[in-house]
């Protein structure tokens, strides 16, 4: 994804950065989820991102291969790393194990984001999808991949979970090599990253949306607590926090942290990605947003935080939090689809959602008028995603159908999530890589598909956003529903036969993401004939309400009034030029 690194010049004094085509995590672990799966969440936001789904193939490779090291956000090669006797099957951001990666870039310090190696966020993630079973191996693997080669990209939030654990890893790259006044390498810097990995406990929810949220951690005590130095003991279940040996002392190094500060007290987030007005109110409040849909009353003391109107308050928003209720797989494609309806941000009600309640802003986010500066909210919808996925695992089944990337392309608000299982063998060819792409439109194309309807509903939101919403239901609540039905069936036959297995959940996955796509084209043709010219035409029994007999046509369409208010706003900037004289 082509990430977009800006300086808030409007709220900072630019001292960090973070991404403005930017990316939301929710996770949940399985106690607290309605059927003990673990979820994970993902918006790719960028406005260069192309929706399309990635695959790649298990497969051995002979001794001594290289595999080359291509930057996933600009596809410029950096170099090559020796590669593993075996891989695993990746679809998209899930691997044959169940084992699932997403992330949040947030930035961080200017002075660190300066690559200082090879592997680049993206590279990260699926170099370790392809290498790692579990959430405890992905950690390994990211640890020994950036202390061998280095880490190319700025400041990055990691979501990580399998069957049983979920996880949220935070690094940071340590920036140029440091040198002393002689020009030697300073003692103490090494290339890579610092980082911090926390085992969100069972039964709660955790979030990033570009920016760092672990503050401080249990300090390494060889038991519960371990450094990188220590990864011998990853796969001990009691630990929880695992670090990297340096990451408060290169703070001291650096200047960042006191050299006489106490360990106990250092944060990972405020050392390294300071909190600001822009950092809060368009990052921390998506996840705030998270937290007041799981716990409203756990979350209401933090609206003022997520807005940035209390910053230096003690008491910062949690890392996790628990819900007052189990989730289930909907309620995370719900809770993605969220623009603040309901609380003081609610994208819905200001004049900038227009006379149809449109609760989108296109892009500059930030303005200033008459020397006063402003924002548009930067809810978790957004209408640049390039695609988005709800990753749920299952320990009760077998990988190949216990895992599922429900997948979907550009804005998830009205978009629809189609299950890929792990196992498949291939990507339905609406979702596949190279059916089009953002400079070239492909009738057959999901995204641009999606699009199509999207782009449509922008225009008259509050009242064509029902199909949609009628649609998704359809098809999201009817497929969780129909494979529940079917995915016993499909694990006897993976045991008994795997080829006829991976052939049944394929076959299944191409169906119905050609049957989405195809009934997502039907609603667009649909919406363009109600809605054409701004008119609604009538209906009756399913069909578009005619008149005459030899000839046909449709009845008047409704025409109804803009709502008083926009009626009152437009009086109150025109009034005068546009008064039609009192009828007598």
């Amino acid at each position: 994804m082509k990430k977009t690194f800006l300086t808030l010049a409007l709220f900072t004094i630019g001292v960090f950065t973070y991404s403005l085509s930017a990316c939301t995590n929710f996770i949940v672990t399985k106690g607290a989820s309605q059927d003990g799966s673990c979820f994970v969440t993902y918006s790719a936001d960028s406005h260069t991102l192309y929706g399309e789904l990635y695959f790649w193939p298990a497969q051995d490779h002979p001794a001594g291969s290289m595999m080359d090291v291509v930057e996933w956000d600009s596809g410029n090669y950096m170099g090559q790393i020796p590669q593993v006797a075996h891989t695993y099957q990746v679809v998209g951001n899930m691997n044959e194990h169940q084992l699932a990666i997403s992330e949040t870039t947030y930035g961080g310090l200017k002075q660190l984001d300066k690559p200082n190696g090879l592997i680049d966020y993206g590279s990260l993630i699926y170099i370790t999808l392809q290498r790692a079973k579990n959430a405890r191996e992905a950690i390994k693997v990211i640890s020994e991949l950036l202390d061998n080669y280095g880490y190319a990209s700025s400041g990055e939030s990691l979501s990580i979970i399998d069957p049983h654990e979920a996880w949220i890893f935070e690094l940071i790259s340590k920036g140029e090599e440091m040198k002393d006044s002689k020009g030697r390498t300073l003692k103490g810097w090494t290339k890579g990253a610092v980082w911090v990995a926390r085992r969100i406990p069972d039964g709660y929810v955790s979030g990033h949306a570009n920016q760092a949220r672990i503050t401080t951690f249990p300090i390494a005590n060889g038991k519960t607590s371990i450094t990188n130095k220590e990864l011998q003991k990853i796969f001990n279940p009691e630990v929880e926090t695992i670090y990297s040996h340096d990451v408060i002392s290169f703070a001291k190094l650096a200047g960042l942290y006191p050299a006489q500060g106490k360990d106990e007290d250092f944060s990972f987030a405020h050392t390294y990605a300071p909190l600001d007005f822009g950092a809060a109110r368009f990052c921390e409040a998506r996840v705030w947003a998270f937290f007041y849909r799981v716990n409203p009353e756990l979350a209401r003391p933090y609206e003022k935080y997520a807005r940035g109107e209390d910053l230096e308050s003690k008491e910062k928003m949690p890392l996790w939090i628990k819900p007052v209720k189990k989730i289930s797989v909907r309620d995370m494609m719900d809770y993605m689809r969220d623009h603040y309806e309901g609380t003081s941000m609610d994208m819905t009600k200001d004049l900038g959602a227009g006379p149809y309640s449109c609760p989108y802003r296109w892009r500059p986010m930030t303005w200033s008028l008459d020397g006063k500066n402003y924002i548009h909210e930067r809810a978790t919808a957004t209408q640049q995603t390039g695609f988005s996925f709800v990753a749920q695992t299952r320990s009760w089944l077998p990988d190949k159908v216990g895992g599922i990337l429900w997948f979907s392309v550009d804005d998830v608000g009205m978009t629809c999530y189609v299950p890929m299982f792990a196992g498949i063998n291939k990507v339905p060819m609406p979702y596949r890589v190279g059916n089009g792409s953002m400079a070239e439109y492909s009738p057959t194309s999901a995204f641009w598909t999606f699009t199509k309807v999207s782009n449509f509903v922008y225009t008259r939101y509050s009242d064509m956003i029902v199909h949609v919403r009628e649609k998704q239901d359809k098809w999201e609540l009817g497929t969780i529903q129909d494979i529940a039905s079917k995915e016993k069936e499909w694990a006897a036959l993976l045991e008994k036969d795997e080829v006829a297995g991976v052939a049944q959940i394929t076959n299944y996955t191409d169906q119905v993401a050609q049957q989405v796509v195809d009934e997502w084209n039907r609603l667009f043709e649909y919406l363009l004939v109600k809605y054409h010219d701004g008119n609604i035409k009538v209906e009756e029994h399913g069909q578009f309400k005619t008149e005459g007999d030899r000839n046909p046509q449709v009845v008047f369409p409704k025409q109804p009034r803009y709502p008083d208010r926009w009626y009152r706003m437009i009086v109150d900037d025109c009034g005068t030029n546009i008064a039609a004289p009192d009828e007598k």
